[in-house]
């Protein structure tokens, strides 16, 4: 189990390193979480941020140090996905014409208003 995980978590990882040198940058790792089916909110991102030992290039973040933290979040199940039906509800709430889906062009509006 911990192996299928840690290769899940490089996988995900990679996808981020743009430069294939085992880094990214910490302004990623929200994102590399997030695409791993765990969703903190930015508080607890910045929590395990404080875990993992940043490079000695400012903001820089090597998967060495960013596997063993994910890889126990995983394990013990830190951040649960969001439930379906919460998903769906926002999803209704953004399909004002009820058509079952939303343009990009209202997307981007929900996004960018007040």
């Amino acid at each position: 189990l911990v192996a299928e995980i840690e290769k899940k978590v490089t996988e995900a990882f990679e996808v981020f390193d743009r430069e294939s040198n085992k880094t990214v940058d910490v302004r990623e790792i929200g994102c590399i979480i997030r695409s791993l089916g765990c969703f903190p909110n930015e508080a607890e991102v910045q929590e395990l941020l404080a875990q993992i030992e940043v490079e000695e290039q400012e903001g820089f973040v090597h998967l060495k140090n960013f596997l063993p933290v994910m890889t126990k979040v995983l394990l013990d199940k830190r951040f649960r996905p969001i439930p379906e039906d919460v998903i769906l509800h926002a999803f209704e709430a953004l399909d004002e014409n009820k058509c079952g889906y939303i343009t990009k062009e209202d997307l981007v509006k929900h996004l960018t208003e007040k």
